[in-house]
């Protein structure tokens, strides 16, 4: 890990951010070039969003007072929380295609780019793997998968299928893997199971996981981020290289937005369409979950690229870039923060966690459990805000 240019990807954008969004007497913006290496503004403003709204939702002060919007679906369907995750991988796949199809184009070797997404995925895994370690490092419980092991290997799957396969090719091969993942979970009957048994432990991504995991899951007989949900989770960022690849075709930043947001409200109706007949789910990762939440992500990128880089209203946006672009150490240190805030001590009451007696004496008391609940989650997106500010104003960035 090294602090050097700004993101965990460290990208070049094909296109332009910090320059002027129209010409003197123009009164249409301009399309945005091939060979500019400036960086979208827009995509790092999104990032830091999709970041500060994983803290929100990660870090109440009870678990047992949550307000429905900021938690998980039990099972099938959907709420905002569900849409944080693949809002995050899809902002990967558009950074991804930005910056290996624009280094292949400057003459970057191939077989280097690949070299180094490997090199990246491998260490985005080897650090998911340690916060899950922490704090005791027990290996009897320690979970194997996690959300930073399916961000690198999702990065490293869709790096080699833009390294390595045509435009037309990366749509084939995003189809293949929705249509394919539906076929498995749907006419596949996993061992001492039936066919299409979508339940958390009887479907069959939670019968391999148990095969090559063991009892080192989330819930000991089931994962949300394991093996399988790994190949519809690739084509969730392989939808944001398609998109990365539209920003770069050359065509006019406001046809180019309103074209997004269409096509945005399109892939969400497919997603409804299809939640019939293969439900939508965060935990598998659904092909008709994948299609919805894409679509958001399309929807909600083409509003921030509008405001950026069309109609250059950028003020807004100040606060998040802070967070879009530092979001590994700040994802990393607010896993660790409350890793650490585990730990239990003694008290006249009996033994508390540090989060727990925080919660109780310094929010509880005049904001009660709900609100308190949820002052405390915004309580740790400021902070965690005031550190990325301040990693920001310094130019520091860490990348992998």
């Amino acid at each position: 890990m090294t602090v050097a240019s700004p993101d965990l990807l460290d990208q070049k954008y094909e296109s332009i951010s910090g320059e002027p969004r129209r010409q003197a007497g123009a009164s249409e913006p301009l399309p945005l070039p091939r060979d500019s290496t400036s960086r979208l503004t827009s995509l790092d403003a999104f990032r830091g969003l999709t970041v500060g709204a994983m803290i929100l939702v990660n870090s109440p002060g009870s678990w047992n007072y949550v307000y429905p919007p900021l938690r998980h679906a039990e099972w099938h369907g959907l709420t905002p929380t569900d849409l944080v995750f693949p809002l995050f991988l899809f902002i990967v796949g558009v950074s991804l295609c930005l910056s290996l199809v624009g280094a292949l184009e400057r003459g970057a070797p191939r077989e280097e780019l690949f070299r180094k997404a490997l090199r990246r995925g491998v260490v985005l895994v080897a650090i998911g793997l340690i916060l899950q370690g922490i704090p005791h490092f027990d290996l009897a419980t320690w979970r194997v998968p996690g959300v930073l092991q399916r961000i690198g290997l999702v990065y490293l799957c869709a790096s080699a299928v833009v390294l390595t396969q045509s435009l037309r090719r990366q749509i084939g091969i995003c189809i293949a893997l929705l249509f394919g993942y539906w076929a498995l979970l749907t006419f596949v009957a996993p061992p001492g199971s039936t066919v299409g048994d979508l339940s958390p432990e009887g479907n069959l991504g939670a019968h391999l996981d148990r095969a090559v995991f063991g009892t080192h899951l989330w819930k000991t007989t089931w994962d949300p981020e394991g093996l399988l949900g790994t190949f519809p989770a690739t084509a969730t960022a392989l939808l944001g290289a398609l998109t990365g690849h539209w920003l770069r075709s050359g065509r006019e930043r406001r046809e180019l937005s309103g074209w997004m947001f269409v096509a945005g409200f399109g892939l969400m109706l497919a997603g409804v369409v299809l939640h019939p007949v293969f439900p939508i789910n965060k935990s598998l990762w659904t092909s008709s979950y994948v299609l919805f939440t894409a679509g958001a992500a399309l929807e909600l990128f083409s509003i921030c690229f509008w405001l950026i880089d069309v109609e250059g209203v950028r003020r807004w946006a100040r606060p998040v870039l802070a967070f879009g672009m530092n979001p590994l150490s700040i994802y990393a240190g607010s896993f660790l923060v409350a890793r650490l805030l585990s730990f239990k001590f003694a008290t006249a009451q009996g033994s508390r966690s540090g989060q727990a007696w925080i919660y109780e004496r310094l929010f509880v008391p005049w904001a009660g459990a709900w609100n308190g609940s949820l002052a405390f989650a915004i309580a740790q997106v400021l902070f965690f805000y005031a550190i990325a500010e301040l990693l920001y104003r310094k130019r520091i960035f860490v990348k992998v």
